[in-house]
């Protein structure tokens, strides 16, 4: 059953860890014309500036973001589950729809760490934002959460798929009130058990299965399980008792790469079965040559598609991740991944997946991330989930 607001507001279904780093905290009041409750306030007003130049930002996000009836809702269309969310956790009736973006090209790779018994995964997000005025960068929000019924986890979120700009908690006009809806906008994160999972682009046809079980988007799909499961086997058990649609978010498809703690990797791809839409959930691992991956499918399904394996996208970054991890014994050092991720990372370019905005080195067995922004990886913050 769903129910209508005013054409200014928007269409809702009814049925519907603590850091090591330092950053710039601004006590002055932030204009968030939805939200009265105190709680949600005290959480919007303490975000801090990590590097102060508006880059970076980091949140506890303490407030109860409501999972279920999210799941619930099976609203997947990115604008539009912005909409209900904002249905969902604002708290005056708003009078216009938040306004929401999605895209993700990226890299990915797990390993054992040399000379330890740990398992680490990187993943550089690379997605291209531009302007009239040129190339912008991000602003990019490291998110902790600790839901009641929940695992705690920190995630990656790109401000401007929220239209939060370089600096925008300092920009006096700019209402906030969208940032309660962090959690749902995560594109890579860990959780307290050491399960990681990251969302990578594939130009193709985008994701729409019907029969699998409540419908799910992608970013939605990031969050249940950070929330909800310890490993990857747990989590590609889940993923399939739902009905993936990636449409309306974004211009590309989609796929996941995630681990864990124990050292078990996955590739989760969407594939065609016959219909127009890929619909087929297919999953790679068990294979040190699927230890990695960048912007083509994997899945011999769809070779000769647009990103089928013969696709040049992301092809020179899978190929030096392919063979540094080979020369290396598929085993790296903290630092060698870090700088792995380096030499994969872009600048902006034509090209929209290029761009890395941030590059992420989560320790599954420690729990702990490794953050570079813009490839100054000469800077880097440390996280942990706690």
């Amino acid at each position: 059953m769903k129910k209508h607001l005013s054409a200014l507001s928007f269409v809702a279904v009814a049925i519907l860890a603590s850091s090591s780093s330092c950053g710039k905290e601004d006590s002055s009041p932030k204009k968030t014309t939805y939200i009265t409750d105190e709680s949600k306030l005290e959480m919007i007003n303490s975000i801090k500036d990590l590097d102060g130049t508006g880059r970076l930002y980091e949140v506890n996000y303490t407030s109860d973001y409501k999972l279920d009836e999210v799941l619930a809702s099976g609203v997947t269309d990115a604008t539009k589950l912005f909409q209900y969310i904002a249905y969902l956790l604002y708290d005056v009736k708003p009078t216009k729809a938040p306004s929401v973006s999605f895209g993700a090209g990226c890299s990915a790779f797990a390993v054992p760490e040399s000379g330890s018994l740990d398992f680490i995964m990187g993943r550089n997000y690379d997605y291209r934002h531009s302007t009239e005025e040129g190339y912008v960068p991000t602003s990019a929000i490291l998110v902790h959460t600790a839901p009641k019924d929940g695992k705690k986890s920190i995630s990656m979120v790109d401000g401007m798929n929220l239209s939060f700009g370089q600096g925008f908690y300092d920009e006096k006009d700019k209402d906030l009130s969208l940032l309660v809806g962090l959690p749902y906008a995560a594109l890579d994160g860990i959780n307290e058990d050491g399960f990681a999972i990251g969302v990578l682009a594939v130009n193709e046809e985008q994701t729409c299965q019907e029969d699998n079980g409540p419908k799910i988007g992608p970013t939605v799909a990031i969050r249940m399980l950070l929330d909800r499961v310890s490993t990857v086997k747990e989590a590609v058990e889940m993923l399939g008792n739902y009905s993936m649609d990636m449409r309306g978010n974004g211009r590309s498809n989609y796929h996941y790469f995630m681990a864990d703690a124990a050292g078990d990797y996955a590739i989760v791809e969407y594939t065609y079965d016959g219909g127009e839409y890929p619909s087929k959930m297919e999953v790679f691992r068990d294979n040190d040559t699927l230890r990695c991956l960048t912007n083509f499918y994997v899945a011999p399904s769809m070779v000769g598609t647009n990103d089928g394996w013969g696709s040049k996208h992301g092809r020179d970054r899978y190929d030096t991740i392919r063979n540094t991890l080979k020369a290396k014994n598929y085993t790296l050092s903290e630092d060698e991944a870090m700088t792995l991720l380096k030499n994969v990372s872009q600048p902006p370019t034509e090209e929209l997946t290029s761009q890395t905005q941030w590059s992420s080195l989560y320790n599954l067995t420690q729990k702990t991330l490794r953050l570079a922004i813009l490839r100054e990886y000469g800077k880097e913050y440390e996280f942990r989930v706690e």
